[in-house]
Order: C-alpha cells, then structure tokens, then sequence
C-alpha cells in the first residue's frame, strides 16, 4: 500500500513540478517587463530639445507611460493570481485523489474537479476496457440536470465508444477514441463546425433534449509509464458568474491535462490495489476449494462458514445495547479482514493426510486393514480343517473330528465378529471388551514368508531383519516396532515459542492393531486426534509468518481461535474469554453449526435443524461458546436464515428457540 501511495505522490510531483516551473517562469516574466517599462520611463528625454513643444507635453507622455505600466502590472497580476488558484486546487485535488481508496468517489472527484476548473457545464469520464472499448463511467451535466455514475447513482446506459472499427482500424472518427490513440487533447471550438469528427450522436442527443453542445475538450488518461487508461471529455466552457458558451481557453487546457495525469495514476494505483485484492481473494477461496476437495467429508465446510460467520456479524453490528453494543466493523477493511480470516479458518488442513480425516474404522490407514485380520481367521480356520484331516488319519473318529472342528469354526467366526465390532468404533468399549481383544489377539499362526520382500526403502528403515528362521509363529493381533512412525525432531520444534498448550504425542503414529482396536471412544488414537486439531496449530503458524499489511494483522486471530471455548478448555492455546474477541467468537460458532448441519458428510447422517440448535445449546450451557451470541443466533433468525440457503429441505423444521434462549428478568 505504500509502495502505491509513494507512486501516486511521485506521479503527482512529476505534474505539478513543471507547473511550478512555470508559474515561476511566468513571475519572472511579469518582473522584466515590469523592469523595462520603468527603464523606458527613466529614459524619457525632459529637456528643452526641439523634440518635445512644452512640458505639458512631456507630463503627457509619462503619464500615458505610468497607464502602460498599470495595466501591464494589473494584466499580470490577475494572470499570476489566476493561475496561483488553479494550481493550488489542482494540489489540493491531488492530495484528495490520492487517499480516496473508493474508485466510484474517486472518479466522481476527477470530473467535478475538471469541471470546477473550467466552469464546465458537462463533462464525461471514460475508462477502456479489457476488450478496447471506451466505457462510460460518469456523465455530468448542470443545465440538463443529469447525474449518472458515481457514488450511490444509476450508471449510464449509452453505448460505449469502440477503440477499433470491424476492419480492426483505430477508431479516428469518434472524438475521444481519437484523443485516446493519439495521446493528445482536443480542443474543438464548435463541435458544429469539427469535420473531422463525428458529432452525429452530438446532434441526436441535442435535437432530443433541447441542448447546443458547442465546445469541447478531450483530454487522455494516463499513468506515468502506462498506458492511457481512458480519457476525461469536458462540454461547454462558460465564463464565471456567466451561461454564455466559449471555447476551451489554451491556458486552461495545460491545468487540466496536469490534473488528467494525475487523476490517471490515481485511478491506475488504485486499480492496481484492486487487482491485487481480488487475486489475493481468489487464491484464499482456491486453497478453502482445495481443501474441501480433498475429502468428501470436508466438502463446502471452507465455503459455507465464512458465508454463517457474516451473516452472524451482520447481525451482531446492529446490536446497539447489552455486550454487543460497543461491537461494529466500521469500515470496509474491517470487514474483508473478518472475511479473509473465516475463509482460511481452516487452511492447516491442507497439511492434514485425509486418510486420517477419513478415518472411518479403527484400523484404517490408507485401507481398513480389517481384511488382513480376516484373513489371519482365514489361516486359522484352514489350519483347523487340516488338523481334522490330520486327526481322521491318526485313526480319530470322523464324527468326533468334525465336531471339534465344528466347535472351533463358531469360536473362529464369533471372534472375527467381535473384532470386526470392536474396529467400527464408538462411544465406549468397556474394559472387559479389551481384555476379551487382548485373550483373541493372543492366538497364533505362522507365517512362512519374508515380510520384508516388496517394501520401500524408508518402510524397510521400520521392519527389523527376521529375529529367527521361517517359518514364524506370530500373534493375530499385535502391536509391532514397525507400527510405531516417530515425529521428525524438526517437527517438534516447529511449535516452539507459539504459546501452544497441546501435549504433542511423542510419536507421529502408532499403527499397532491392538493399539487401535483398544480405542475407548471414536476410531482415532491419541496420536491421529492430536494430527486432526493440529490443524489449527498449523493454521496459526502459517498465518503468522504470513507479511499481512496493517489493516489485515487480525486475519491469524480471526482464523487461529475457533477451537478455543469461553472456559479455556480449548486448543490450542487454551484462550478464555477475556482473550477472545467478538469476530474469534462469531466464527467459533459458525464452525460447529456449520459442521452439525452439514449434508455432504458421509460418515454421518445429516441433522435436522431442530437436532443441531438443541446440540449447539448444549455447547452454550457449558461454556463452549459465547452466550450472547448464541441468543443472537436464534433472535434474529440467523439459524433460519442459513438453514433456507444451504441446508436440505428435509432438515428443515420448526425451532422452538424459547427454550434454549437466556430468559433476562424485566
């Protein structure tokens, strides 16, 4: 941004430099002739020569000398003061263009800042467009009464001027298009008499609205070092404190091609700090879609809060008594930080593997490794077919065989049936489930060949050589040195000095099957929950190390805070209230609402709205979220208001938020 500004004020400098050169050009010129017409007077013969008849005669002439001079100091001073004037406004206009970061007020200060200058009756802004077209902005004029363009009015809805006609050729005919490929003013006296031109249009709109236009200025926008960015025509040039139409004077001419170029960088710098805001914008909203993207179970989240988080603002700004009251975003910065921040509340997880955001079953990785359990029963289950086959030719009674054999396969299958329960998780597994695993993962089987053979060079650096020769007996189910991947000390120190209270796990993952299936609640180890909220964390670190301008410092605490509770029970850095503010709030509870009424979520089902109020109050009632805000949310109708836009019309149903809103006494 300052950059811009220092290249706006450069730009201005380098017009109004030579202007103050001139106005000092002019000042010397006003002081010689003054000079001479005081040597011409100290010239003047007073003597009694021939030359002169009488001394009257002399007064005579010194004192037609003294008018002369009068006049010529009066003429001057006028012209000086003139001048003087219109510089100083065109300072004034550019020191006002340049902090006005509106580009609708902006253009609207150009033209009424032109027209000011040459006691125009009309004016006109153009602005060319991506596809070489003259597009009007502005149209201005005091005898008609027409405002269109600008601030809060309805924009012009004529034509706009093509730079190039249908064969491709520069577009000569048309005024402005013309000032614009030759990068010069016009200057037409009577649009009337201006055969080079086009004025046909002129003449239509004249005949239509009773109106002579007569003189014409046209003056091309450009930046310093750019290209001409569209122009600025001005229409019927009056005298002052008259209606009378004149041309364009020539002195005028030079103060508005200085303020033309200023105006032009101004509008330039200010698209520039545009364009830079919409591809900053486009490239958040490219990382929230790829991070959606990633998993269907995250699908829209990154979209859909930032959208509740607004709305629920909105709101909160017109609070104007209780704790709400002293909350508002001002200005537009404000907002587009707040925006900006509930867009990337959730940017940490693009470092999240989405095997273990989708973790569905207890021993999913990459795959449920259930079907490696299953065909460990499997092995099992053969070796006792063989083991009847073995005692049948050992002289063992079939009948007797088969019924071990019977008895052994019931164990088999219950026993897969139970770890097949216990791998889908839930909200408890009672102790005596885990020692019932512990007794099934104590069987064994062996196994004949290498597991060493096929892996990659870092998963060999995990599988120790064979501690004894094949075939090996090994347990059903085990927790084994290859199962554990350790945290990279680099990682580890990645977090220092962020005043994060998480406890870091000391390996990255365990993956052992008994590990897993021991589980006492969900599908995911300590391990793998801790990877989960460390999105946050690594939201936070990566926001933090961003360089974000002034009027967006807050962005990382806007989208670093909404896993924090009013109680400090959150993460990851365990905030209170005191230390969360209003918007950090707002987007707290977007979050979870959003994610309760979420429908593209394929692990769970979707709530009605009813279902999801009553169970973010529950997160109200303990201190989770803001109160007041929550109230908000039901009161002012923020719930239904999201739930019509963006939820299934099957989850839609009646709320009876009374029951759920802080009841305050009379």
């Amino acid at each position: 941004m300052q950059r811009h500004v220092l290249m706006l004020a450069l730009g201005a400098l380098a017009v109004i430099v030579p202007l103050a050169l001139w106005f000092s050009s002019s000042m010397a010129k006003v002081v010689r002739e003054l000079a001479a017409d005081a040597e011409r007077i100290q010239n003047m013969d007073f003597s009694d020569d021939e030359a002169h008849d009488s001394h009257i005669q002399e007064f005579h002439q010194l004192g037609e000398a003294f008018r002369q001079m009068k006049a010529t100091l009066s003429a001057k001073t006028d012209a000086l003061a003139f001048a003087q004037d219109k510089l100083a406004r065109i300072i004034d206009l550019g020191i006002a263009m340049s902090a006005e970061r509106d580009t609708s007020k902006l253009m609207d200060m150009i033209l009424l800042g032109a027209k000011d200058l040459t006691n125009a009756d009309g004016g006109t802004l153009y602005i060319r467009s991506d596809d070489d077209k003259l597009n009007f902005q502005i149209l201005r004029n005091d005898t008609l009464g027409v405002a269109l363009g600008g601030e809060g009015r309805p924009a012009p809805t004529i034509p706009p001027v093509p730079m190039f006609d249908e064969s491709g050729q520069p577009n000569h005919r048309n005024v402005v298009s013309h000032a614009v490929h030759q990068q010069e003013t016009i200057n037409i006296p009577d649009a009337y008499d201006a055969g080079q031109f086009d004025f046909s249009g002129t003449r239509i709109f004249d005949e239509r609205n009773h109106y002579r236009s007569k003189s014409f200025m046209t003056v091309p926008l450009k930046p310093r070092g750019g290209d001409v960015i569209g122009a600025l025509q001005l229409i019927n040039a009056r005298p002052p404190g008259s209606s009378e139409i004149i041309p364009f004077a020539a002195d005028i001419q030079r103060f508005i091609e200085a303020l033309a170029a200023q105006a032009a960088t101004a509008l330039y710098n200010r698209e520039l700090l545009l364009a830079q805001e919409r591809l900053m914008d486009s490239m958040i909203q490219l990382i929230a879609g790829a991070i959606d993207a990633k998993s269907p179970y995250t699908g829209g989240h990154c979209e859909r809060v930032p959208e509740l988080s607004v709305m629920l603002a909105e709101k909160a700004c017109e609070v104007k008594d209780g704790p709400l009251a002293d909350f508002a975003f001002t200005t537009d910065e404000e907002w587009r930080e707040f925006r900006i921040g509930a867009w990337l509340h959730d940017c940490g997880k693009v470092t999240t593997p989405e095997y273990v955001v989708d973790k569905a079953t207890k021993l999913e990785t990459i795959y449920n490794r259930i079907h490696e359990v299953r065909t460990r029963f499997e092995v099992l289950l053969r070796d006792a077919e063989i083991q009847r086959l073995r005692s049948i030719a050992s002289g063992m009674n079939p009948a007797e065989a088969g019924s071990r054999m019977a008895g052994r396969k019931a164990q088999l299958l219950d026993d897969f049936a139970f770890v097949a329960e216990c791998n889908v998780g839930g909200e408890f597994m009672a102790p005596e489930k885990v020692e019932r695993l512990k007794r099934i993962a104590g069987y064994t089987w062996w196994r004949h060949f290498d597991d060493r053979l096929g892996l990659s060079h870092e998963e060999l650096k995990r599988y120790p050589a064979e501690a004894s020769p094949l075939p090996m007996e090994e347990k059903l189910l085990s927790d084994k040195e290859h199962h554990i991947i350790p945290r990279a000390a680099a990682v580890k120190d990645l977090y220092q000095g962020c005043g994060f209270q998480a406890q870091v796990p000391e390996n990255l993952y365990n993956l052992g099957e008994v590990y897993n299936l021991s589980v006492g609640r969900g599908t995911l180890t300590e391990e793998e929950r801790f990877k989960i909220n460390e999105h946050i964390m690594q939201t936070i670190v990566m926001l933090e190390r961003l360089p974000f301008p002034k009027h967006l410092k807050r962005v990382p605490e806007y989208a670093g805070t909404h896993h924090e509770t009013m109680i400090g029970s959150g993460y990851p850095r365990k905030l209170t209230q005191d230390h969360l503010s209003i918007p950090a709030r707002i987007t707290a509870i977007a979050d979870i609402f959003e994610a309760l009424t979420a429908s593209d979520r394929p692990y769970k089902k979707a709530k009605t709205l009813s279902e999801s109020v009553k169970i973010l109050s529950f997160f109200k009632k303990d201190g989770h979220i803001d109160a007041d805000l929550f109230d908000l949310f039901l009161t002012s109708g923020v719930y239904r208001d999201y739930a019509e836009r963006f939820l299934l019309p099957e989850q839609i149903d009646e709320v009876e938020i009374e029951k759920f809103i802080t009841q305050t006494a009379a």
